[in-house]
């Protein structure tokens, strides 16, 4: 079954990553709003794992194991034959099942403006103005050695 893209454009994997960046009250809220919560099974109860986080130095180095963390999953089905993971840091087994069955709407189709608008949008933009927070404060404390070096000639 191909997968129907959501109206901004974000592909399957960019909705997931969405998703996964979701605080526990967006999708809540999001839940909540939903005109009918779809009828599902659960294919796979949340579970709590670990998975091994890599790094790499300067972003460009090679890679590296940096450690370990939590990841709570859970697999839905909903109408339709439509399977839905959900993927979350932590031990949040709520928000897995629940990114789960977003995912499965997605991929329907019939709910993308909906879901679209209160959930993925949001979420999408309080995570660039969180990432921009973060630019601007590094920025402030970055010293440029070259100049340095030529003021000190």
């Amino acid at each position: 079954m191909a997968e129907a893209p959501t109206p901004t454009g974000q592909d399957r994997p960019g909705w997931l990553a969405l998703l996964a960046r979701a605080t526990p009250e967006e999708l809540d809220s999001t839940w909540d709003a939903l005109p009918r919560v779809p009828a599902y099974t659960v294919l796979q109860a949340p579970t709590v794992g670990l998975v091994m986080v890599r790094g790499r130095a300067g972003g460009e180095g090679r890679p590296f194991n940096l450690g370990e963390t939590t990841v709570t999953r859970a697999t839905v089905r909903i109408d339709r034959d439509v399977v839905g993971h959900g993927y979350v840091l932590g031990r949040r087994r709520r928000c897995a099942e629940r990114i789960a069955v977003f995912d499965a709407l997605l991929q329907t189709g019939d709910r993308n403006g909906l879901l679209g608008d209160i959930l993925l949008d949001p979420v999408r933009k309080r995570t660039q103005r969180e990432r921009a927070r973060r630019r601007r404060r590094a920025a402030a404390t970055r010293v440029d050695f070259f100049t340095m070096a030529r003021e000190a000639s």
